[in-house]
């Protein structure tokens, strides 16, 4: 794949002495969804506003599209669209001159058809003659959405997209995300709902006291470092496990009623069959046996712990 954003060494330091990124890099790919997640204070935002030049950074170098934004500034933001966690829109003015007005910002020639296609796709086409003001919090956030594709980037920015976003809307806003992805727009995502990240992102990146942690192919990210949960549930309630198995990794949980046995599957043995075995042996009878598999959110929540530890 081809890269169309490049972060080298950005660093971003304020007066106060607090350094809000170090030594960041990264590479996108075109056409890939990457969702970059992090706690609060991680870094996010920062490292969104210097690529859109919001911010100046205080070293390294970020190009778009082989545009490096210092440079050639105009060309490069010209190739982004920033949908930001804060509704900052006129509250009078409507929906289409709002994102017609968007797009002649950028210096593009007008382009109603456009214009309409974007607004049809976010569902907010028989709104294009409501004022902001009339409009609901979901609709105002998609009308964002609108305004950040009305140049037509190809590299969009997505902080927080469905803060606020009822669940319908949101199921919605991720079909529009898959349409842009498939005509090609780089998609960079935050969102604090990482359940969605583990459902549409190609990669992800983790960032933590202004550093990337890492960058990994998702499915490839939780091969490697999610774990494998065994519930076994028993037949009858048990007051502790005997003391052979007390080395074995298992939990005792709801009161007696089930065993928790975590494993690895990438090692050659998982060992489950044994224990099945051994259980069976010291008198143990089964109910029911099932597995689950780490999420997204538990592997983040293991590396930010680990980070801050």
């Amino acid at each position: 794949m081809t890269s169309i954003l490049h972060i080298e060494g950005l660093t971003k330091r304020y007066a106060s002495g607090h350094e809000a990124l170090s030594g960041v890099d990264l590479t996108i790919e075109e056409g890939e969804i990457l969702a970059l997640l992090g706690p609060n204070g991680a870094g996010k935002t920062t490292l969104i506003s210097i690529i859109c030049g919001l911010v100046m950074p205080t070293g390294g170098r970020v190009s778009v599209g082989g545009h490096d934004i210092a440079r050639d500034y105009r060309k490069a933001r010209g190739m982004i669209g920033l949908v930001p966690q804060e509704i900052a829109l006129e509250p009078f003015e409507t929906v289409w001159n709002v994102v017609r007005f968007s797009r002649g910002v950028f210096g593009k020639k007008r382009n109603d058809a456009h214009l309409e296609d974007v607004l049809r796709s976010l569902s907010l086409w028989e709104k294009r003659d409501a004022q902001i003001r009339e409009l609901s919090g979901g609709m105002k956030r998609r009308v964002l959405i609108a305004k950040a594709l009305s140049h037509e980037p190809r590299v969009l920015f997505l902080d927080e997209p469905t803060a606020g976003v009822d669940v319908e809307l949101r199921r919605g806003m991720w079909e529009v995300v898959e349409g842009l992805r498939a005509r090609g727009v780089t998609i960079i995502l935050t969102t604090h709902y990482i359940e969605e990240a583990e459902e549409i992102a190609d990669r992800v990146a983790v960032i933590s006291k202004g550093q990337i942690l890492l960058v990994e192919e998702k499915a490839r990210l939780m091969a490697r470092m999610g774990r494998k949960e065994l519930r076994i549930e028993l037949h009858e309630p048990i007051d502790s496990l005997p003391e052979r198995f007390r080395d074995k990794g298992l939990e005792l949980v709801d009161a007696g009623r089930a065993i928790v046995f975590h494993y690895d599957t990438r090692g050659e043995r998982t060992g489950i069959a044994a224990l099945l075995a051994e259980l069976s042996e010291a008198g143990i009878v089964l109910r029911d046996i099932s597995t689950r598999q780490s999420s997204l959110e538990e592997i983040f929540v293991g590396l930010v712990t680990e980070d801050t530890a």
